[in-house]
């Protein structure tokens, strides 16, 4: 179960600078259902494709990264994307998935309070700030950061 905002707010505002967005599924799955029951349709499953076929990799909260991160072509693809040095964007509970991807170790990032302390075992020099930016990480803590996490993927775009 993703979280609304956290899914919605980036990928209209992305496509409201002209990116192509694609919802990247696993296992066969059509939709996913939010936190509050509002389905996203798949665009394509993750075994389907590969990092170097995209600018970025954001990865929405909720309770969603938490399954994501079962799924070995989810994990890889945003460990892929960080190695080739794409954008990588996580808020919330998406932490999770930079964890399973094994990318944090000496970086700075943020998250949602509840999962600093796994960041922070996984390498991380986590940080208290509304959006953190290592390079091409970039991490938020909640909804109420939403304008500047996405503030920070449109620049970090502009400039790849």
């Amino acid at each position: 179960m993703y979280q609304e905002m956290e899914l919605w707010v980036p990928y209209y505002r992305l496509r409201e600078e002209g990116a192509e967005v694609k919802v990247v599924g696993a296992d066969g799955a059509r939709s996913y259902a939010s936190k509050h029951g509002y389905p996203v349709t798949v665009d394509v499953q993750a075994d389907q494709v590969k990092a170097v076929e995209f600018d970025a990799v954001v990865v929405p909260g909720g309770y969603a990264p938490d399954m994501m991160r079962r799924h070995p072509a989810m994990v890889a693809l945003v460990r892929e994307a960080a190695q080739q040095g794409k954008v990588v964007a996580a808020i919330c509970h998406a932490g999770w998935m930079l964890v399973s991807a094994g990318i944090l170790k000496g970086r700075k990032a943020t998250s949602f309070f509840s999962i600093k302390d796994d960041l922070v075992a996984a390498g991380a020099d986590w940080v208290d700030a509304e959006v953190v930016v290592d390079g091409g990480l970039i991490t938020s803590r909640n909804p109420n950061d939403l304008p500047a996490f996405c503030r920070a993927i449109v620049a970090a775009l502009a400039k790849a």
